[in-house]
């Protein structure tokens, strides 16, 4: 019976560390790192092993996946002093962040010159609730041998894996999916406070608009939030949101018209500028509010 693959995980923040545990609770053996080192406890005491640099982590792996805020930070872990690419040993790299395409495929092609590792592309959908459940939605991109190898480890994180295309591929589906995640979240902000300026008992839209056009997840999870202005326990921050937002952008520009994200961006970034950058994607309802 072959072994399974030693896992090294970098990044245990709001996504990431729940991605870990469940892959301690499906058995893995996983070898976890993260730049602020106590946001690893919660993994280590479940039985991961700690690394004190991406590199002794990649030592220690056959496969490392990531999580990650941006790209520079991904970069940094692989290219970095004490980087995975100054390791030896691992097959594969596999990362869940989010980034522009374009840069997801000269890191990849970058990183097999270095080592021989190959890449997934594999950021996800869903947010903290689906991270926690092991049902995000993952949209990868990578060779279908790559693809193939990861799909195993990837199991107890989602309910749903489709490979898009080659390296990058996944990447661009997910701004695809940014886009409508984006757009909705600033429509639902739009809705409850037009709902409660308006008399309507916003805590109770999710009830009574279940199961009609107006119903989508995001709706689901975002407006019982805004509604009672409960931001506990994230779902996602304003930056990430709008980072990716502007990752649309740039990458639209010039042949595809954003008139819609557009109009999220600035709403995202208004949100931002007010210091709400690193706190739950439902205050942009708070933002919308205070032009009122």
């Amino acid at each position: 019976m072959t072994e399974a693959p030693r896992i090294g995980f970098l990044g245990t923040g709001l996504m990431g560390l729940p991605m870990v545990l469940n892959l301690l609770a499906a058995g893995h053996r996983v070898t976890v790192w993260n730049r602020t080192a106590g946001k690893a406890a919660p993994a280590v005491e479940a039985g991961a092993l700690v690394a004190e640099t991406p590199a002794a982590l990649a030592t220690a792996s056959d496969v490392v996946m990531a999580c990650l805020t941006d790209a520079s930070a991904v970069e940094a872990v692989l290219f970095g002093a004490g980087g995975v690419a100054e390791a030896a040993g691992p097959q594969l790299f596999v990362d869940l962040s989010s980034m522009h395409p374009e840069t997801t495929q000269r890191l990849a092609e970058r990183l097999r010159g270095a080592t021989g590792m190959g890449w997934v592309d594999a950021p996800v959908s869903g947010g903290t609730p689906a991270a926690k459940a092991g049902s995000l939605t993952i949209m990868a991109g990578g060779s279908d041998e790559d693809v193939a190898r990861a799909r195993p480890l990837l199991a107890p994180l989602a309910a749903r894996v489709t490979q898009m295309g080659p390296v990058g591929a996944g990447q661009m589906t997910k701004l695809v999916n940014q886009i409508i995640s984006g757009c909705t979240m600033a429509v639902v902000a739009e809705a409850v406070n037009f709902a409660r300026r308006s008399g309507v008992d916003a805590t109770r839209l999710t009830e009574a608009l279940a199961g009609g056009f107006a119903d989508s997840k995001p709706f689901q999870l975002l407006a019982p939030r805004m509604a009672a202005e409960d931001f506990s326990d994230p779902l996602g921050t304003v930056a990430m949101m709008l980072k990716d937002l502007d990752t649309v952008a740039e990458v639209g520009a010039g042949h595809a018209a954003l008139p819609m994200t557009d109009a999220a961006r600035a709403l995202m970034r208004e949100s931002c500028e007010k210091g709400r950058a690193d706190q739950d994607i439902s205050t942009i309802a708070l933002t919308l509010a205070e032009r009122a």
